[in-house]
């Protein structure tokens, strides 16, 4: 596998997006500069996250979530950063 994380990445099992291997090693989003850890989904390319906004459930039971665009920067966690 690539250092490098994909485009765009889903942790949802029925996103087309979801890549199960890439998820397996840890993903780190910095968002504008900041770490975050409630991203739910993320798209480089087209510089956006898709965050979880509080507990909250929709009526399929998965996170209500918000789209925020900015500067997207995902790494792996699992490679020593200098």
């Amino acid at each position: 596998m690539p250092d490098v994380p994909p485009d765009r990445l889903s942790n949802d099992p029925t996103s087309k997006f979801y890549d199960e291997d890439a998820l397996r090693r840890g993903i780190g989003i910095r968002f504008k500069g900041v770490e975050k850890t409630n991203v739910e989904e993320y798209c480089v390319s087209e510089g956006w996250v898709r965050v979880a906004v509080g507990k909250t459930l929709d009526r399929r039971g998965k996170p209500l979530t918000m789209k925020a665009s900015g500067t997207v920067e995902p790494y792996f966690r699992d490679i020593p950063t200098e």
